[in-house]
């Protein structure tokens, strides 16, 4: 985490603190490597005692929240147990949905297959439901270099892209990627799920720069936790806080504004 730790926070008093967590920070410590640095690690000397709450995967960004005492922790956990909390999370796909909005109850297990992915399974995965919703449409006014640049990385081009927003009432591990995934439409830079790269050369017509200078505009999968909405554990207000897209994001989003949006 280069940025100080004060620069993360969306909210904080006595109660509680929520920050906006940067892509390639873990949530918690790592199994294998206990002293490599994590959300709460990166937090602790500024803030103070923290109590995770829930978690976000190490590369998706964006609004976390973390209790600053036992009662605290308590009543959020509570909260999150009983599905009263709600998450909204925008992320960048692969493919032109026929909807423009989508409920997708597919039961999922976890570690599913060799690759230890989340997987759809009607006969033994656990009830899982993320609602789809269509925020924008992108396509190329003709193809471009997409098939070259991502036959590199072994995964097919995409030649069109859809930011959504996703909203899971249920907490399933890779949830949302498992979903999408299993729709065909899977998550720009999520190579796990079968997520190709988003390169400039498969937008601009005029790019000129070689195979080898060709950088993704994203390189982690483009997931983002946009919004939380839950009760303050100790006044009861309903709080509703947003994280502002990362840089990366939004350079990604400039792009396909720029060269491709559908109106």
């Amino acid at each position: 985490m280069d940025k100080a730790p004060e620069t993360l926070v969306l909210w904080s008093d006595a109660h509680l603190l929520v920050v906006n967590k940067p892509a390639g920070l873990p949530s918690l410590p790592d199994g294998y490597d206990r002293q490599a640095p994590h959300l709460k690690s990166r937090l602790e000397p500024a803030f103070g005692p923290l109590w995770i709450v829930h978690r976000l995967d190490r590369d998706t960004s964006g609004v976390i929240v973390l209790a600053r005492s036992a009662s605290a922790h308590q009543s959020l956990n509570a909260q999150f147990a009983s599905r009263e909390t709600t998450k909204l999370y925008h992320t960048l796909v692969a493919g032109n949905p026929e909807w423009e909005e989508k409920d997708v109850r597919q039961p999922l297990r976890l570690d599913g297959d060799r690759r230890h992915r989340t997987v759809v399974d009607p006969r033994q995965g656990v009830d899982a439901h993320t609602h789809l919703r269509v925020l924008e449409r992108y396509t190329p006014a003709r193809p471009m270099k997409g098939a070259r640049v991502a036959a590199k990385s072994g995964l097919p081009a995409a030649h069109s892209w859809a930011l959504l927003e996703a909203a899971p009432t249920t907490g399933r591990t890779h949830q949302i990627r498992a979903h999408l995934s299993a729709l065909g439409l899977p998550i720009i830079g999520d190579k796990l799920y079968g997520g190709p790269s988003l390169e400039l050369s498969q937008l601009k017509a005029d790019y000129r720069a070689s195979l080898s200078e060709a950088r993704p505009l994203l390189g982690r999968p483009g997931l983002h936790a946009w919004s939380l909405s839950f009760r303050h554990p100790a006044s009861g207000e309903t709080l509703a806080i947003t994280a502002p897209y990362p840089q990366d994001l939004q350079i990604a989003l400039r792009q396909l504004r720029r060269y491709a949006l559908l109106t």
